[in-house]
């Protein structure tokens, strides 16, 4: 078996794991024998796992049947994982319809937390926005979670939602962005303590989020969802052919997006990362993050520090 400590990239420690059937990564039965870890939604106490799925760009596929099956495989490895949450967006093409088609096809309805978002103008532009999410979803007479994406007319769409929530047509409200330039307006919104959950940009080549945001979502009672987790995707590129540093493997960690997510759930408001991908062996590898042993506070200024110095 090859040393971990020697891996020195993403696609080759997938090709060992891919080789590998007794681990974890590429065996869904094992995965669901060994469970994520779940966090608690703090208003509620309903538990999430850990690692999500992100549909923007890779969910855009359309009726092209090639793509569809590759994304077959990745919601089959996602749910076999013990993973439920997706999120999505009218914002993201055809990703809402995809995702309700292929849940619907390969009955998964029942095992997943639906996300999408609200992102557009006006209250009769959002009501008849979101009526269509819901029904491009297939997601039923209840969506799990509704988000003012990127804070578009955020204050006429949470008093919608907060009638919705009322009437039981979504179960959680929660408001979004992904630059570090807004997080600022997203915590004015936090401070009226109307939302259930905030998502943000947060990895380690953007850690701003940790400041005020994370802290302040924690005293919110705010359940934390993690967008951009890998930057935007250059992180890749700056630890293309550089091995895992020999203390990673203490976290069971045997890749660099391992490293990354396992960064990010160390922080205590974190209740979920979406990675989005639609590549099958990308998801086992994401799912494995959420396993075993997540970083303490010394650990995650040691990756922090490793990292940094790349």
């Amino acid at each position: 078996m090859p040393n971990r400590h020697d891996v020195s990239s993403r696609r080759r420690v997938l090709r060992w794991l891919a080789a590998t059937p007794a681990l974890l990564a590429m065996n869904p039965s094992a995965s669901a024998a060994t469970p994520l870890v779940t966090r608690p939604i703090p208003r509620s106490g309903e538990r999430l796992p850990v690692i999500g799925l992100g549909t923007w760009q890779v969910f855009d596929v359309g009726r092209d049947s090639a793509a569809r099956a590759r994304l077959r495989e990745v919601l089959t490895q996602f749910t076999a994982g013990g993973a439920t949450l997706i999120d999505s967006s009218p914002m993201y093409g055809s990703a809402e319809s995809v995702v309700g088609d292929l849940s619907a096809a390969l009955g998964l309805r029942e095992k997943l937390f639906l996300a999408t978002k609200v992102w557009t103008s006006g209250r009769e532009d959002g009501i008849a926005q979101m009526e269509r999410s819901i029904a491009r979803l297939q997601a039923g007479a209840m969506l799990d979670l509704m988000q003012v994406h990127n804070l578009v007319d955020v204050a006429t769409h949470t008093k919608t939602l907060m009638d919705w929530k009322a009437k039981g047509r979504v179960r959680y409200l929660g408001i979004t962005h992904y630059t570090a330039s807004a997080h600022d307006a997203l915590a004015r919104r936090l401070d009226s303590g109307d939302y259930d959950f905030v998502q943000v940009n947060y990895s380690l080549d953007e850690p701003e989020a940790a400041a005020r945001l994370l802290p302040l979502a924690q005293d919110k009672r705010t359940a934390v969802l993690i967008n951009r987790p890998f930057g935007q995707g250059g992180m890749f590129s700056r630890v293309r052919g550089k091995p895992l540093p020999p203390w990673a493997a203490e976290l069971g960690i045997a890749s660099w997006a391992q490293y990354f997510l396992k960064w990010i759930l160390g922080h205590p408001a974190v209740t979920c990362v979406i990675p989005g991908t639609g590549n099958p062996k990308h998801m086992a590898d994401n799912l494995n993050a959420g396993i075993g042993a997540l970083p303490d506070a010394a650990m995650r200024a040691r990756m922090a520090q490793h990292f940094d110095a790349l």
